[in-house]
Formats: C-alpha cells, structure tokens, sequence
C-alpha cells in the first residue's frame, strides 16, 4: 500500500481511512474527553450569544461563517497531510471523531434494558440522550416508539450522512456536515427564538441530508430480512408514509424502519410545551421493547453496509480525479 500515487491514489487513501475511522468509531465509541464536536457546539453556543437577532439574514450569516471555518480547517489540515498515509490517518481520525454509531447504539440498548425491567421513571429521564421530547407521562411503548424513531433518524444523521459526505469531499466534507448537523440541532428549531434566526441552518441541514436519508432508507429496505421483514414492504411504507413527517429527511428514514420493523410509527410528540400531531408511518402495533432491540440491529446492518459503500464511492471518485 505504501507504492506509487498511480496505485495508492486519493481514493484509495480516503477509502482506507474511512473504514479505519469507522472501526474506531464501533470499537471506541464518542472520545471521552475533549470531544471536538462538543468544543464546536461551545464555540457556536457563545457566537449565538453575541450575533443572535431575531433576523434571518443574520442567521444566514451565522451559520455560513461557523461552517466555512471547518471546512476550511478540513482542507488545509488535509492538504498539508498528503500524500500517502498521513492522509489516511487524518480522514481515519475526522471519520472517527463525526460518527456517532456507537454512541447511538449504545443508548438505545440502554433503554430497552430499562423498558425490559419495567423502570419507566428511569426510561424517561433516559430519553433525553436520544429525543428532545417531553417524556412526563409517556408509557412504555411511546418511548419505546421515541427511540425507534430517533434511531432510525439518526441512522442516517450520524453514521451515512457523514460517511458519504467524507467519501465524495474527505476531511472537509465530514468536518462541514458535522459542522451543519450540529447547528441544525441548536438553532434549527421552530420556536420564536429560532424561527428566523435558525431558518438558514435548518434548511442547510435539509439540503445535506436530502441524499443521505434516501440512501438510509434504501438500505434500511434491503436488510429489512436481517430483522424479519420484507424488503418490498419497507420500500412500499417508505414511498407511501414519508412525505407524513414534516421534515423531508427523518421521514424516509423513519417510514423505511417502521416497513422493515412491520411497526407502526408517528402520532402524537410533545416538545416543552409545544404538541405536534404527525402523520402515521407503517401499519402495524405500535413498537415495543423488543422492537427497539430489532431496530439496534438494523442500524447496525445499514451502519456495516453504509461503510462498505462510502468505501466504493470514496474510491470511484478519487480515480475520476
């Protein structure tokens, strides 16, 4: 591997680097300290303080700025590592440090041993590290339906989105997505405060994920046998139910998971204060305990073939170049 550029080229560094980052990321997990998506959301948290107003032109300003700065960052720090395996180490430790499958996994097997003994106390204080919801009164298959759905989300938000942002723009492609993604969840909501202001890192989000999420839910529908589905069926709720879910990327995801899960997903989500009726994705019983534990192990099927195919794409577009 150590060869000539005609045989070790870009797209085989990236490739290489890719799968390595994301074998550290199901090995390891998050790093436990100095996490730099954490030091970033610090960083964004304090320009919000100081450049908020109730404007989206500043909000376009504010988010096009703090995602500039990473890819930039990515690109010269990616550029100054060329060629050879100082490459492959830096895209490894960017893939690493943006992947957040382990994280993910980790946490929704928490809660289906906590819905498994009953704890339902404890499993609403819990699921706050998956959902932004108002958890109070939920019982145990709302939460368990809160889960699935932010594991399918995230299914696609933390593990393809990245995986094939860095595949077609290495470093810079996964520092900016995760730069984007980041902002989408501090101010991309819709309550006053972020109405406007958030509107631009909202709809950056959107635009990142438009592709991202069809590629999960593709993939969420062709391992739908790994759980005891039908591929057809997912494909078939996918193309039906998504366009029920008011954002245009959690929704194919979340209607492909519930085809492949032969669950019943959407309905009533209560977010401090604020109650939003949805649309309902799938036809059958509300997910239980046990179907979060199935849609663990579907989100770990499309994070492995994700992988694989960011792998393929990284290498196609590094021999065009």
């Amino acid at each position: 591997m150590g060869g000539p550029a005609s045989t070790w080229g870009t797209g085989d560094q990236r490739a290489v680097g890719l799968l390595l980052g994301a074998l550290a990321d199901a090995l390891l997990g998050d790093p436990r300290r100095w996490h730099p998506v954490a030091g970033y959301g610090r960083l964004a948290g304090a320009a919000e303080r100081r450049w908020w107003a109730d404007s989206r032109g500043r909000g376009a300003a504010y988010a096009g700025g703090l995602v500039v700065v990473p890819v930039v960052v990515g690109a010269g720090v990616e550029r100054l590592a060329a060629p050879g395996w100082r490459r492959v180490v830096v895209t490894a430790a960017a893939t690493w440090v943006v992947l957040g499958g382990r994280s993910l996994v980790r946490e929704a097997m928490t809660m289906t041993g906590l819905l498994g003994e009953g704890d339902l106390p404890r499993a609403r204080e819990r699921l706050r590290h998956l959902a932004g919801r108002d958890a109070t009164d939920l019982s145990a298959d709302e939460l368990a339906r809160a889960s699935v759905e932010s594991v399918a989300e995230n299914t696609s938000d933390a593990v393809v989105a990245p995986l094939l942002w860095g595949a077609v723009s290495g470093v810079p492609g996964l520092l900016g997505y995760r730069a984007v993604n980041t902002l989408d969840a501090m101010v991309g909501h819709r309550t006053t405060r972020y109405l406007r202001f958030g509107w631009a890192a909202a709809r950056l989000d959107d635009v990142a994920n438009l592709l991202p999420s069809r590629v999960t839910a593709l993939l969420a529908a062709l391992l739908a046998p790994v759980v005891g589905g039908r591929t057809l069926t997912a494909v078939r709720v996918w193309r039906r139910d998504a366009a029920q879910h008011p954002s245009p990327n959690a929704g194919p995801a979340e209607a492909a998971f519930a085809g492949a899960l032969g669950v019943r997903l959407g309905g009533r989500n209560a977010y401090e204060g604020r109650v939003e009726q949805r649309g309902l994705l799938g036809t059958g019983d509300p997910p239980s305990g046990h179907d979060l534990a199935r849609s663990v192990r579907l989100a770990a099927a499309v994070d492995v073939a994700a992988v694989l195919l960011a792998a393929v794409v990284a290498r196609t577009t590094g021999r065009r170049r």
